[in-house]
């Protein structure tokens, strides 16, 4: 039996591109996975409390799903070029060093498959602009890297979604259509896999 955990971030519900398209997987994943087991956790609704030096109890349920899951599905909208603070705590809870390389260079989670779902309110694309301000993927690529989950990851991305209420951006409205459309296309495609 494969098993699926599903994170949400964002701090919106209604029109949260994150969490239509997340959704979107989840719903292809469980439908293309009728046996497999599901756990949901929405960061934003529940957040998890950041490192305070203390025994929180908290990491050991963390990774108990972490260890569980065969395919990890993160919903991480960019907030101020990375990701939400929510997402952050969660990481700092389970990215630990017992988690880290063993002495032979394998990890534990090294199998794991990995779809993060982004959503961008510009774009950040090779060649443009703002590439250069996007601090979400490459610390996201950096820090699931240290726990072995980089070894089967992929990133989908719905950019430019403020096309349709920045008015400097309603230029871009057509290809916000496209990326999201491509996003869900993409999505279809990974859950099926």
């Amino acid at each position: 039996m494969t098993n699926l955990l599903h994170l949400d971030t964002s701090i919106r519900y209604e029109g949260s591109v994150t969490r239509e398209i997340s959704g979107a997987f989840a719903e292809n994943w469980r439908a293309a996975n009728p046996g497999g087991g599901y756990v949901h956790r929405d960061l934003h609704a529940s957040p998890i409390p950041h490192k305070d030096g203390t025994d929180q109890g908290i990491s050991a349920d963390l990774i108990a799903e972490v260890d569980a899951a065969d395919v990890i599905l993160i919903g991480a909208p960019m907030y101020n070029f990375s990701i939400p603070s929510t997402l952050k705590a969660w990481i700092d809870q389970v990215a630990t060093s017992e988690h880290f390389a063993r002495e032979d260079g394998t990890f534990a989670w090294g199998g794991k498959r990995v779809v993060v779902v982004t959503a961008r309110g510009g774009s950040y694309k090779p060649g443009t602009p703002r590439e250069s301000f996007d601090f979400q993927e490459p610390y996201l690529r950096a820090v699931l890297s240290m726990v072995g989950l980089d070894q089967n990851l992929e990133f989908v991305h719905a950019e430019l979604t403020l096309a349709d209420v920045v008015p400097q951006m309603h230029q871009f409205r057509e290809l916000a259509v496209e990326s999201l459309a491509d996003a869900h296309r993409v999505v279809k495609e990974l859950a099926g896999a």
